[in-house]
């Protein structure tokens, strides 16, 4: 393996709080020293060590890559028709997540991967290393199976989300499609994914269904998260704490027993503004989150109904102007929270034995990802290790 320097950084963020000034780790003047896939060092340009290669970042700042913790992203088909609709203000009738799914289960393999592999290399070019995806517009045991193992093949973060709705199939009876999803549907997607997931929401699963789902998968080896608190308010946070799921994600509606509740544990909330961004509905209070000592996370939720973007720093600038979180704060909780969310301490941070996965933005801070929005700012990102885009 050959080692390389990355020097005259004029910022480097490390999320390492041990350096002080804040839990970003600021290093200004800074270098990073990579070998192999992995960061060997961190420190001041000036007392780098000698490497086999030397990248001047021409007084640029270097972040470790983002980390989009929530994403839905093996689908076929688009929903502009109703997005346009409730953009312009007019009623629509179509079929929301139905509608992917229908489009979803007449697509082929082939391009299923090819959607999914375009949306990747998109969100690769804008700074995310790492990205969580799942299931759920397919609602077969057949088609929930062929989405994960096609993603399985180019992540390693890979959620079974069976339970996103009840499959129309089963509409007059959802205790049957339960049984499905914690059955044989579960045995044919345990071996291809990490997570399971439900969506505990009216007009989606209950608590008492969730419950039963997220147990099913934990005795699969499958570990738990959920969509909990969308839409209105409901038991999703707590059963996520209650069976130490990684993250709670969206929670928009919550109690202050929902806010102490994820306080004292270890389950992080994901916060996914895109989908608040799309659907002009109420923005999550990160600032009470953050103040209460909840551990935070923001992604983007991209998927093609409710949040059709990759952009993990578009998510950032919504956090800082419309959910009261500082510059500092939506970096750490796209990037270490995101790790958190999803119980990993070997991404999110550019520290010794770490992946050496970074972007070098266009400018000679982070803040400058909420203070120019919409502006490309990523201009290089590697990805253990390697210069990938």
């Amino acid at each position: 393996m050959s080692s390389t320097v990355i020097t005259n950084i004029a910022s480097l963020v490390t999320n390492d709080p041990s350096l002080g000034g804040s839990a970003l780790g600021l290093i200004q003047d800074a270098a990073v020293v990579i070998d192999g896939d992995r960061v060997v060092w961190t420190g001041e340009s000036s007392k780098a060590p000698a490497t086999d290669n030397r990248v001047d970042a021409g007084g640029r700042a270097v972040i470790p890559g983002f980390v989009d913790s929530h994403s839905h992203l093996v689908f076929a088909g688009d929903r502009t028709q109703e997005f346009n609709a409730r953009m312009s203000g007019r009623g629509y009738s179509a079929g929301g997540i139905r509608t992917t799914v229908a489009a979803t289960r007449a697509a082929t393999d082939t391009e299923l991967e090819a959607g999914l592999v375009r949306y990747l290399a998109e969100a690769l070019r804008q700074g995310t290393t790492t990205l969580e995806t799942k299931s759920g517009y397919g609602l077969t045991v057949e088609d929930e199976a062929r989405a994960l193992r096609i993603a399985a093949a180019h992540t390693d973060e890979v959620t079974y989300l069976g339970a996103h709705i009840v499959s129309p199939d089963y509409a007059d009876d959802p205790a049957a499609y339960v049984a499905l999803v914690t059955g044989e549907m579960l045995d044919a997607c345990a071996p291809h994914a990490r997570w399971v997931d439900v969506f505990c929401e009216k007009g989606a699963f209950d608590g008492d269904q969730a419950r039963a789902i997220l147990t099913a998968g934990r005795a699969k080896g499958l570990h738990p998260r959920i969509h909990a608190n969308q839409l209105s308010y409901g038991p999703g946070v707590q059963l996520a704490v209650e069976l130490d799921a990684a993250s709670a994600d969206h929670c928009t509606h919550l109690t202050d027993a929902d806010v102490d509740a994820l306080a004292n544990s270890r389950t992080v909330a994901t916060l996914l503004p895109g989908a608040e961004f799309s659907t002009r509905a109420e923005w999550p209070d990160a600032r009470r989150l953050l103040d209460a000592g909840v551990t935070v996370a923001l992604s983007t939720d991209c998927n093609p109904g409710s949040s059709f973007t990759s952009s993990v720093p578009f998510c950032i600038a919504l956090a800082v102007r419309d959910m009261r979180m500082t510059p500092d704060e939506a970096l750490w909780s796209a990037t270490a929270g995101g790790a958190q969310a999803l119980r990993r301490t070997d991404i999110g941070r550019l520290t010794p034995g770490a992946y050496a996965d970074l972007a070098i933005l266009d400018a000679p801070s982070h803040v400058h990802l909420a203070y120019r929005p919409g502006v490309p700012l990523v201009s290089e990102v590697w990805r253990r290790g390697r210069r990938v885009a």
